[in-house]
């Protein structure tokens, strides 16, 4: 008599992908999603993952994992960080919330040896029928404001956005499934922004269910960070 048939084959866990070069990504805790033969997605822990392949081989590759503070983040740093390893050993950056005015939020971004990488900003919004705003400062670069891609500055860039090369499959195993609701619901509808520096789009994000770099110059570590705040 044959042990174990019919059983699901145990699948290896995704092997961790290099932050640097990192072009698109999410946030949560799926590593290979549903698909036919594939009753349950298989899940790993909490992390920045790459979207990989397409269809029964497609993965979502962990390259920063989010994990406590403590102990290798100072007391200061806020309470979620981003590590090199699941075993939260190698610190890669983490958040210092600063004092803001009128409103705003302001948190500084540092790497694993406590140097300031950049920072980022919540604006509040400028009247009711309008929603807050963000700003990323890198240092040696225009800041980059993420706006909604419906405001009037971005209506000329629909078109273009329309024949980026992001890949229905990705987006449709992101959504509900790569997500976790750790940082609100998961399943609400959310918007998507253009972060635009000095005339260009340098990111899109649709919250945190799709993260796409568009300028290889934003150190990704800011985007990852703004993924931990979640536009909220």
């Amino acid at each position: 008599m044959a042990f174990g048939r019919g059983n699901a084959r145990e699948e290896a866990p995704v092997p961790v992908v290099e932050w640097a070069g990192v072009w698109q990504f999410t946030l949560g805790t799926v590593e290979r999603p549903v698909t036919k033969s594939r009753p349950r997605a298989v899940r790993g822990p909490r992390a920045i993952r790459v979207p990989r392949g397409a269809g029964r081989s497609q993965v979502f590759a962990p390259c920063a994992y989010v994990g406590p503070g403590a102990p290798a983040a100072p007391p200061s740093a806020m309470e979620l960080c981003l590590y090199e390893d699941a075993e939260f050993r190698r610190l890669l950056c983490y958040l210092l919330e600063e004092d803001g005015q009128d409103g705003e939020r302001r948190f500084q971004v540092c790497d694993g040896q406590g140097q300031s990488i950049g920072t980022i900003r919540r604006v509040p919004p400028t009247g009711k029928l309008f929603k807050h705003t963000w700003r990323i400062n890198q240092p040696g670069h225009p800041e980059i404001a993420g706006r909604n891609q419906w405001s009037g500055h971005h209506v000329k860039r629909l078109a273009k956005r329309a024949a980026d090369n992001i890949v229905p499959e990705v987006l449709n195993a992101v959504t509900g499934m790569g997500v976790d609701d750790t940082y609100g619901n998961a399943s609400a509808k959310s918007r998507t922004l253009e972060w635009v520096s000095d005339g260009d789009v340098v990111m899109v994000s649709e919250s945190i269910k799709l993260l796409t770099i568009k300028k290889d110059w934003l150190d990704r570590r800011l985007a990852f960070a703004f993924g931990v705040l979640g536009d909220r």
